[in-house]
């Protein structure tokens, strides 16, 4: 009897040998051993968390240009675009932005459906004219990016109960500006979009003086470009 239990259970790992084997090896040829049916679904899963999460309308504004034109949230409609708050003053941080907007756009110039905001938070000193004088600086020739100046008490709620990004007087330092170094992303609806972060959490907002952060933005822009 036992010989008989030997022979049938041979007969069945012969079987699976012929049957496995094939698979097994076509698997090493296609480079696809460790694929199955879960790890497929993970994949398709992973591929949906690549769309960009909507955090909300942006805020509504009306300011004046390098130009002196009159520039509207709407007027960036149909436009993916990056928003900033600085000041042409700014012996800090802005430096640092400035080269990295710089770096955005010309990684996307000549796309019309691309733009950059640019908001003053020193308005009395950033003039139409002074924005003229800081974009030459720059070397700014998209007429996509435009450097907006307006009312200080309006530009600081815009900043900080708009969008929440900090803005504010250096209070040692009268002459001095605080604001953030965050750049936030705009798509072609009037929508502010982010990634998540490792944890699965909105960022809401990219650093603008990180390297990481730019090429983090760099990338979400051509996703929002192609919706």
């Amino acid at each position: 009897m036992k010989n008989k239990s030997y022979i049938g259970i041979s007969f069945i790992i012969l079987l699976f040998g012929i049957w496995a084997v094939p698979n097994i090896v076509e698997r090493i040829k296609t480079g696809t051993v460790v694929k199955g049916d879960r790890l497929n679904k993970v994949d398709a899963s992973d591929k949906l968390d690549e769309k960009l999460v909507v955090i909300g309308p942006v805020p509504k504004f009306i300011l004046t240009d390098q130009n002196n034109k009159t520039i509207s949230n709407t007027d960036y409609l149909n436009k993916v675009y990056v928003l900033e708050f600085f000041f042409t003053k700014c012996p800090t941080i802005c430096i640092k932005m400035n080269e990295n907007m710089l770096d955005i756009e010309k990684t996307f110039f000549g796309n019309p459906n691309f733009g950059v905001a640019s908001i003053t938070i020193d308005p009395k000193n950033d003039t139409p004219e002074v924005l003229k004088e800081h974009a030459d600086f720059l070397g700014i020739t998209s007429s996509h990016w435009h450097m907006l100046t307006g009312d200080k008490d309006y530009i600081y709620d815009l900043a900080n109960k708009g969008f929440n990004l900090y803005a504010g007087e250096d209070k040692a330092d009268k002459t001095n500006f605080e604001h953030s170094g965050m750049f936030a992303l705009i798509d072609k609806k009037g929508n502010i979009r982010c990634r998540r972060d490792n944890q699965g959490n909105p960022i809401l907002y990219y650093d603008g003086l990180d390297a990481q952060g730019i090429n983090d933005i760099k990338k979400d822009i051509k996703l929002l470009l192609n919706e």
